[in-house]
């Protein structure tokens, strides 16, 4: 992997704020040739900086308004059963992401729902039945303060 230029910064800034921006309309915003600004941006896929493109949703308007960040604790740090546990996370939709944490809490996991009625169901239908767990501690989020998916450059 090559090293970040200042122009690989700019293309990497300009298509975090704005994915679907074209070749060209990219090419102009970095001072390069179409091909070039091509040339370069297949390189930043290849090397893994790029690892997809996607659209981001309006959790409101797809009608899960709830933001619940849950902590759980496990009855054990097995490998197998923290492979479980992880495998278990994953087929649940409604769990956007899932961290192994350092700290008091095995795992941080952020679950989007429709209300605190749908979060009940989430919780007794799939998050009591994960395998390992110990102990969870919910809480809701009253509001979004700050969200970003853009990474500092």
């Amino acid at each position: 992997m090559e090293a970040l230029d200042r122009i690989d910064r700019a293309i990497l800034a300009a298509l975090q704020g704005q994915g679907r921006l074209s070749n060209a309309e990219l090419a102009e915003r970095v001072n390069l040739s179409p091909s070039a600004c091509h040339r370069r941006v297949q390189r930043l896929e290849r090397d893994g900086l790029i690892r997809g493109y996607v659209a981001l949703l309006d959790p409101r308007r797809m009608g899960r308004p709830v933001t619940v960040f849950v902590e759980i604790t496990l009855s054990g740090q097995a490998d197998e059963l923290l492979d479980a546990f992880e495998a278990a996370v994953a087929r649940i939709p409604d769990v956007l992401e899932c961290h192994l944490m350092a700290g008091t809490a095995d795992y941080l996991l952020k679950v989007v729902a429709r209300d605190s009625e749908d979060f009940a169901q989430i919780h007794r239908r799939h998050l009591a039945r994960l395998p390992g767990v110990q102990t969870m501690q919910s809480s809701f989020a009253l509001r979004t303060v700050r969200h970003t998916t853009a990474l500092p450059i």
